[in-house]
């Protein structure tokens, strides 16, 4: 059955790093309800009551957007092998643009990716697990290369202006998406 805690265990933490996907919803005040699957190597531990993830550039914004209005998110990690379990994050989130000061620090923890967005870092207000009797076995096969390609074939020019037409949620919402290239001593970096 369900239990609460205030913050992350070291079991809590030992099982999210042993998953490949997670789920992230979202909601502004008004607008439609965001659920988004992510994988690859995008998430981090900062502590017990603090998580980042990655969001790297894909077909919308829609989270960016609803964090802007309303910094309530939900994570959702659910076991897919022998021992079942849902892990639930909720917390409150604020995005970190290339743009800003935490930035550097922030991405350093991540490996580089050209349509690497924004890095979204969440204060837990209460973690909650189930049982997750009712998910099914699933085996991983391994990582799709697809948004990587994409992004990689696009570079970072095509990626910025890809955002610009990618500055609005479903709703109409703003995204906070206002980029532009610089250099970096060892990648370039989109601000």
């Amino acid at each position: 059955m369900a239990q609460r805690y205030e913050s992350l265990t070291d079991e809590h933490v030992g099982f999210i790093e042993r998953q490949h996907i997670f789920f992230v919803g979202t909601a502004g005040n008004e607008s439609l309800v965001n659920v988004s699957p992510k994988g690859m190597d995008s998430f981090r531990v900062l502590n017990n009551s603090k998580v980042a993830w990655l969001n790297l550039t894909g077909s919308g914004n829609e989270t960016a957007a609803h964090v802007r209005e309303n910094r309530r998110m939900t994570i959702m990690f659910c076991s897919f092998d022998k021992q079942p379990l849902i892990l639930r994050l909720y917390g409150k989130a604020i995005a970190v643009h290339p743009r800003d000061d935490a930035w550097r620090s922030l991405i350093e923890l991540f490996p580089a990716h050209t349509g690497a967005r924004q890095v979204f870092e969440v204060d837990i207000e209460l973690v909650q697990t189930s049982c997750g009797y009712a998910v099914p076995y699933y085996d991983l096969v391994g990582e799709r290369p697809t948004l990587s390609k994409w992004a990689d074939n696009k570079g970072h020019e095509g990626i910025r202006e890809y955002w610009q037409g990618n500055t609005k949620s479903l709703d109409g919402m703003d995204t906070g998406g206002v980029f532009r290239i610089l250099c970096h001593s060892n990648s370039s970096l989109i601000i």
